[in-house]
């Protein structure tokens, strides 16, 4: 069994070549083959602290824990916000096309033609690429970036009435991209479903197969929170533990406690509710933790691991009872900073990266492991230095923003400018992460840091500029239109 598996890796080595071409053929990063194929495993509403081996002691992620020792992991990766309620619409065009929030079109809903995805770029190196799951975005840019997929749902979330995460809805593949057909139900739960058609997939390589490209997008741990019953009971509700950021309501109007996440129950929020909001939400992550290990599994098996690139990450956090929220329209830590794990064979193992990271930086470390230029509409930054040099100084401060009520900027060395600007109504809120990594002390008003809050807002106003934000903070009420 262990030569045909060897045999089989050989195999495939052999098949790059001849895909690449001797003089375009990847080579070494650490002084090893680099890896050929790319799995990106994508998880939804998933927040940063929910994976056991990253310091959660009360979650179970065995797999995900399996991806950290193998992988890097990155601790302070982010998302960047978005500009309407489903945040998850702009982190899916900002990892598919390496660009930041404000150079997307528009909202992010629909990704142009003239920004290039990175699976649409891979094909031109020879590339299959294959989808399965959640596509937020215009089925023009997934038609042009997939030669293939299984079980596609466009939408945002399976809703109970349309058959929930028990039934999801799902289309196939249409190979000339039109997805004219009705959806159809599954009998499967949703991650189960996925999880199923990636092994299906990873089964259909040959030797002689095309290097894969393959996205799997998760519709999990994103409500309606209805875990499978094995894991509906994982958690016991009463001895799960609430966050030290629990409060029965927001303390002030952030300008979005009306949406649709937010009216999922009523305010004020009770301990307990919130603490079975909790169980669920867990319960939820680790059965998507389980089908995720089936996935990892069968690369095993087909003797895939030792050639492919494997990213996880999630699309944006969530509140889950953190500051009286429940949903992720705001730019706490708990909905701004998402999971990042990349592993490879060629890559350090069980290695923890603190720089300040962007979801978008995927596209252009992927293609850096690859040992590809980026095309020139690439913006973000590959990670593949701070993989070899983990203590290489990264970016020195983050930029937020959501629709056009909040901005905030964060800073290496964990200071925290959030700005609200809701019916002309304008707050401010300071935090120092190094002792309070929770956001509960709010210091914009404490004279003693009178001086730390002016250099944090001269920054943002920076960092505004840079980033093309179409609002300017120093002029009356954010210069927005009446």
């Amino acid at each position: 069994m262990k030569i045909k598996s060897t045999i089989a890796l050989l195999m495939r080595c052999l098949s790059g070549i001849v895909i690449f071409g001797l003089g375009s053929f990847i080579g070494p990063v650490f002084g090893q083959q680099k890896p050929v194929n790319v799995v990106v495993l994508y998880s939804d509403d998933q927040r940063y602290n929910t994976i056991h081996a990253l310091g959660n002691n009360v979650i179970q992620t065995p797999n995900l824990d399996r991806l950290v020792k193998q992988g890097v992991a990155f601790t302070r990766a982010q998302t960047m916000g978005g500009m309407h309620g489903a945040l998850c619409v702009p982190s899916r065009a900002m990892l598919h096309t390496g660009r930041y929030l404000n150079d997307l079109q528009k909202t992010g809903d629909v990704i142009p033609a003239e920004h290039t995805t990175l699976p649409e770029y891979l094909q031109t190196k020879g590339y299959q690429t294959y989808a399965i799951g959640k596509w937020h975005n215009d089925k023009a840019s997934f038609a042009r970036s997939y030669t293939g997929g299984a079980a596609l749902y466009f939408g945002g979330m399976h809703f109970p009435k349309d058959g929930g995460q028990e039934h999801p809805q799902y289309v196939d593949f249409d190979p000339s991209g039109q997805y004219t057909k009705a959806n159809q139900n599954a009998s499967t739960y949703s991650s189960e479903l996925y999880a199923n058609e990636a092994i299906k997939f990873l089964k259909q390589q040959t030797p002689t197969s095309k290097p894969f490209y393959c996205y799997v997008a998760f519709t999990s741990p994103h409500d309606p929170r209805t875990p499978t019953e094995k894991y509906r009971n994982l958690y016991s509700k009463e001895q799960i533990p609430l966050p030290a950021n629990f409060l029965p309501q927001h303390p002030f109007d952030n300008g979005d406690l009306s949406v649709r996440d937010e009216k999922l129950l009523p305010r004020p929020l009770s301990e307990a509710q919130a603490k079975e909001e909790l169980a669920l939400y867990y319960g939820m992550i680790s059965e998507l933790d389980a089908q995720i290990g089936r996935i990892l599994d069968e690369l095993d098996k087909q003797g895939l691991t030792q050639n492919t690139l494997i990213v996880f990450a999630g699309d944006n956090g969530l509140a889950v009872g953190s500051h009286g929220l429940l949903g992720k329209q705001n730019v706490y830590e708990h909905s701004m900073r998402v999971p990042l794990i990349i592993s490879g064979p060629t890559l350090p193992k069980n290695q923890r990266v603190d720089a300040l990271t962007y979801l978008a930086d995927i596209f252009p470390t992927v293609t850096s492991v690859l040992g590809f230029p980026n095309p020139p509409t690439v913006e973000s930054q590959s990670l593949l230095p701070f993989i070899k040099n983990p203590k290489k100084p990264g970016r020195q401060q983050v930029y937020y923003a959501y629709r056009d009520l909040q901005r905030a900027v964060r800073t290496a060395d964990n200071w925290k400018l959030i700005k609200y600007n809701v019916n002309q109504q304008q707050t401010t809120q300071l935090f120092n992460l190094n002792n309070d990594p929770y956001e509960t002390k709010n210091l914009a008003d404490n004279s003693a840091f009178g001086q730390k809050k002016q250099q944090l807002e001269a920054l943002l106003i920076s960092e505004m500029k840079t980033y093309h934000d179409a609002l300017d903070i120093t002029k009356p009420n954010w210069g927005k239109q009446p």
